[in-house]
């Protein structure tokens, strides 16, 4: 494992991140690598989250450190649990010393009526997809506030904005997602710390390819009439956004060019909530 200190480039050569530590939840795979990745190509050194294959992992967090010549560390918590929330938290302090820019990623999903929906799926998708972003931020300010530096970016959801039946616990969590940036993005406005919402459509990940395929056996249809008059029924674009269109919008959000915008949720989403 590569130490932040043999990162460190003469200043001509710096990136844009060179010496920021950027934390992303969920980041094993989908949006959350993609952010990741990308956040690693300007420089800053990556705390990977999520669950999988330790070994697929641990290639993952290699190949991060080969390819951007960044430190790249790891932590499996399970974001349902507070305390293995600050543990994660610590861990970063400890082995990158302190979080610059922290991502909420994290998310599950269940859909069902309301009046059929599980109690236990609605306390695990608050849980993951809204209280871990909290009890991160929570753990994070103290460091960016010392440090006179914070980036707080959370994936939400075009769902943060607009609902769609059978999506309560999400829907809900989501839309809390967007009221705790803005109420962050208020409490810290003075710190040069920001705090803002990035708000996708359906994004073209490993797990929507399954979604797709799913519904096209579960339908009997063609799979392009799956992604047109289903998944992106509601998308006017008729596209998937990329992994990598999340993670370039997440870096202009930590640079300094965006030092001006906190409290905003950022629809990527083809025109969906213009609607």
């Amino acid at each position: 494992m590569l130490t932040t200190t043999e990162m460190k480039k003469p200043a001509a050569m710096m990136r844009p991140l060179q010496g920021r530590t950027a934390l992303v939840t969920g980041s094993t795979s989908g949006i959350g690598l993609g952010v990741a990745e990308a956040l690693a190509r300007e420089g800053a050194t990556i705390v990977l989250n999520g669950f999988g294959d330790r070994m697929q992992i641990e290639d993952t967090r290699q190949k991060l450190e080969q390819t951007h010549n960044v430190a790249a560390f790891y932590h499996g918590a399970d974001l349902s649990k507070a305390a293995a929330v600050g543990e994660m938290m610590d861990y970063a302090k400890a082995q990158a010393g302190g979080v610059d820019i922290l991502v909420n990623n994290a998310g599950i999903q269940h859909v069902a009526p309301v009046d059929e929906f599980p109690p236990e799926k609605w306390d695990a998708i608050l849980a993951i997809n809204l209280s871990s972003a909290f009890h991160a931020i929570r753990a994070a300010l103290p460091g960016m506030k010392a440090r006179g530096y914070g980036r707080i970016i959370n994936v939400a959801s075009a769902h943060g904005l607009v609902a769609s039946p059978y999506k309560s616990a999400y829907v809900a969590a989501k839309h809390g997602v967007i009221g705790l940036t803005k109420t962050v993005a208020l409490e810290v406005a003075q710190a040069n710390i920001t705090a803002n919402a990035i708000c996708p459509g359906y994004v073209y990940t490993p797990l929507v390819e399954k979604q797709i395929e799913d519904q096209a056996k579960a339908h009997m249809i063609p799979r392009e009439k799956v992604i047109s008059d289903v998944l992106l029924k509601a998308q006017p674009n008729k596209r998937f956004a990329q992994v990598t269109e999340i993670g370039a919008l997440a870096v202009f959000l930590a640079s300094e060019a965006a030092s001006s915008i906190t409290g905003t949720a950022l629809p990527v989403d083809g025109g969906w909530t213009a609607h």
